[in-house]
């Protein structure tokens, strides 16, 4: 059994200016898929996407990604309450931030860049979802630093404390997370695109990957206190992974279809 570090929240600070471990996870997620991203169209001279493109794909992005996360989390876990102060949906410092409203706000952004460029836009997702787990990654070890969206109890060897929480041990499910929705999927990801695919395959392998993997994630995840379980036992991700798996099989299918 573990007990969690405790680390403080705050990475540094300068005076009146807290640079908060989350915060910084977000800029070292963004610098990750920017890396990578780049490390793949030096691995492809003369491919479709050049250095220039990524830029200003990074921008529109990160744009979809904060924008989306907010609205997202909003809309999908609070709304009464910001509907009753609805100022404070603003106030992003307090946190609260939606993965999936990050992702539909991403596709959005994605979607405009793409039109703008006169693209087509899964050739754009294609690119980009091999990257994306990198930024989930980091993510989830801003969770696991701010001590935040904690497992069930449980009695596992590897089970942690979380004294701001309680003294029960618990599954450390940020950790499950940024193994299998950071590492694992972007190893498979980042192997599958590595030759050519239909397209929309590589799109659809992640929507596939990202909801099985929350999916299971959240059996050891405590469900949110706000909301507990709903309908079928189900936590909310649960229920917003659902669809993202039944969507990625829809497209791999038409994909599939389509090359042949």
């Amino acid at each position: 059994m573990f007990v969690h570090p405790g680390f403080d929240p705050i990475a540094v600070s300068l005076g009146p200016i807290a640079i908060r471990w989350y915060g910084l996870m977000y800029v070292v997620g963004f610098a990750l898929v920017w890396w990578f991203g780049r490390s793949r169209i030096r691995a492809n001279p003369g491919g479709r996407w050049t250095q220039q493109d990524l830029d200003d794909v990074m921008f529109y992005g990160i744009l979809g990604v904060i924008l989306g996360g907010r609205l997202g989390y909003v809309l999908f876990y609070k709304l009464g309450d910001y509907l009753s102060v609805p100022w404070k949906i603003f106030y992003v410092w307090e946190g609260g931030m939606s993965f999936h409203g990050g992702m539909l706000g991403v596709i959005v952004a994605l979607a405009w860049f793409a039109r703008s460029r006169k693209q087509h836009w899964l050739d754009l997702t294609d690119f980009m979802a091999p990257l994306v787990p990198l930024g989930l990654a980091a993510g989830r070890l801003g969770n696991f630093i701010n001590a935040e969206l904690w497992g069930r109890p449980t009695d596992v060897a590897w089970a942690m404390i979380f004294p701001l929480v309680d003294q029960q041990p618990r599954h450390p499910s940020q950790l499950y997370q940024f193994a299998l929705e950071g590492l694992t999927l972007f190893a498979i990801l980042w192997w599958f695109s590595a030759r050519p695919r239909p397209r929309g395959a590589v799109s659809a392998l992640f929507l596939i990957g990202y909801g099985v993997f929350r999916f299971a994630v959240e059996y050891a995840r405590e469900p949110d206190s706000f909301l507990g379980l709903l309908a079928m036992g189900w936590t909310m991700g649960q229920w917003l992974s659902l669809p993202m798996v039944l969507l990625g099989a829809a497209l791999m299918a038409w994909a599939c279809r389509a090359k042949g």
